[in-house]
């Protein structure tokens, strides 16, 4: 039947038990919280859900929202960094046919003379010193220490029993065999092009789903409105559904998003079944022709079963098109738990035959970390999964494909 479009926006209801914790923040010049009893039979006690003019447009330069700017290029460098390393590596490139500078080739030569050939088959005991180097450096750069003890396992195994060719070092040797197995993994097996996927779901006429994942306080809200401004830039109608139905304001800071991108959001406040709440805003917009909906859920710690549990609930019976796992570009080991455990729940507390499982990640705050990428290898490593997309600054278009090459770079450096 029809499903109640009344919801489309709705203002949360306060939960029953009144908990002390930090003061909440406005999100929408609403006190926080809002008011203690809601009657939306009642029109007069349904708070006003928009900003004023002058707030929307504040909230619309801080994020970036810009109309009619063009599509987002997800392949942009980052920084400047970045533009004058593809510059310098064209300019190599052109300029290969010609001799290195002297002082260049001398320290060359010197490194080659130290660790000539000695013309036998590569060892244990020659690998080790090397293995153990690149090791500290991939632990240095925020890989995980059991991914870093695997991926030397697979540089040794590839070199192991070698003869190394004239004037090349095994540390040479060792640094590309250590580039092909990053690139290796980085490099998807299922390429997610979301693009395409939103028009083959517009082609049967369903909207495209996409569930968004993960801990507490990595940005999925951001990221969930991120990927709204690309697609909406790529001519696309979205359409947002409030599932953080557990931390207060979350509701409040989807609807600013929200206003601030000009798409509707679907909610229906707090303390209410996530499940039920996704069920009826993808039924909701497929009634009205939306081509995507992006789900927001709550955050929640990969320990917590009842959390869980109501997210496996929600992932399986609705089985979304997508589903990402937000994490941030900063950890190391605890990448791996997170994601480990997110995707081991969804498996375990499914109750189906068949559960839906993570099918990407999107890495939060990648402009911060410098070379410290070693995340994204551990990440995609445990899961098998590609990285979708990451996050590179405070607006609404920062937001990038994974640059192989360049994280590879950064980590065999």
């Amino acid at each position: 039947g029809d499903v109640d479009s009344g919801t489309l926006p709705a203002s949360g209801a306060s939960s029953k038990k009144e908990r002390k914790g930090k003061e909440l923040r406005s999100w929408d010049g609403q006190p926080a919280g809002g008011p203690k009893k809601l009657n939306y039979a009642d029109e007069s006690q349904k708070p006003s859900s928009e900003m004023s003019s002058a707030k929307l447009e504040q909230m619309k330069e801080i994020f970036g929202a810009k109309e009619g700017g063009g599509p987002v290029d997800l392949n942009a460098p980052v920084s400047e960094d970045e533009e004058e390393e593809e510059e310098e590596e064209a300019e190599a490139a052109a300029s290969s046919g010609k001799a290195p500078p002297l002082k260049k080739r001398q320290s060359s030569m010197m490194m080659m003379l130290r660790k000539i050939n000695l013309n036998r088959p590569i060892d244990d005991e020659d690998l080790a010193p090397v293995l153990a180097a690149i090791k500290e450096k991939l632990m240095g750069k925020n890989v995980a220490e059991e991914i870093a003890v695997k991926l030397c396992d697979s540089v040794g195994s590839s070199l192991r029993g070698q003869k190394c060719a004239s004037f090349t070092s095994i540390k040479s040797m060792a640094t590309e065999a250590l580039e092909a197995a990053l690139t290796r993994i980085l490099t998807p097996r299922r390429r997610v092009d979301v693009l395409a996927e939103v028009q083959a779901a517009k082609a049967r006429s369903q909207p495209y789903v996409v569930v968004f994942l993960g801990v507490n306080g990595v940005g999925k809200s951001t990221t969930l409105s991120k990927v709204a401004y690309y697609l909406r830039s790529n001519g696309l109608s979205v359409m947002l559904c409030a599932c953080d139905t557990f931390r207060s304001g979350a509701v409040e800071q989807l609807r600013v998003h929200a206003q601030c991108l000009d798409v509707p959001v679907f909610e229906k406040g707090y303390g209410r079944d996530a499940s039920g709440i996704a069920a009826d805003g993808i039924a909701y917009a497929k009634q009205q022709g939306y081509d995507v909906v992006l789900v927001d859920t709550a955050g929640r710690m990969q320990d917590n079963e009842p959390l869980m549990r109501a997210l496996a609930k929600l992932v399986n019976t609705n089985r979304p098109d997508l589903v990402l796992f937000v994490g941030e570009a900063l950890v190391g080991n605890d990448s791996v738990d997170q994601v480990t455990k997110f995707n081991q729940a969804l498996m375990d507390l499914s109750q189906v035959r068949d559960p839906r499982l993570i099918d990407g990640i999107v890495l939060t705050k990648f402009d911060t970390i410098d070379d410290k990428v070693g995340a994204a290898i551990s990440m995609v490593y445990v899961t098998g999964k590609p990285i979708v997309f990451v996050g590179v600054g405070q607006t609404y278009a920062d937001i990038r494909n994974l640059n192989v090459k360049m994280v590879v770079k950064q980590l065999v450096k």
